[in-house]
């Protein structure tokens, strides 16, 4: 996808997520029905992620399961629209194994 390479159930910070590409820092979340009574944790937590310097997609994962190619489209087109972003803060880790 783009060249990105995912890895999944990475720690940042206090927070593991769900999926990553370090080199494009992009964080991808799949969410299921508990996160509707979690909205409060779950907007702290993105903005921690986001504030080292990731973008965060959240998809349901009924929409994962139904949707499959539209959403593999919305991520394509946010690694296209951001090809390069700043490097990531993670960027030492990088040196031990490709994201």
């Amino acid at each position: 996808m783009q060249g990105a390479k995912f890895r999944r159930q990475y720690v940042i910070g206090n927070y593991i997520v769900d999926f990553v590409c370090l080199k494009r820092n992009l964080v991808i979340e799949i969410d299921g029905g508990q996160h509707i009574e979690q909205a409060s944790y779950d907007e702290k937590r993105t903005f921690y992620i986001e504030q080292q310097g990731f973008i965060v997609m959240r998809f349901w994962n009924n929409e994962v399961i139904t949707e499959t190619e539209a959403v593999l489209e919305v991520i394509r087109n946010t690694l296209i629209n951001n090809p390069s972003p700043q490097p990531s803060p993670l960027a030492g880790e990088r040196e031990l194994s490709e994201c």
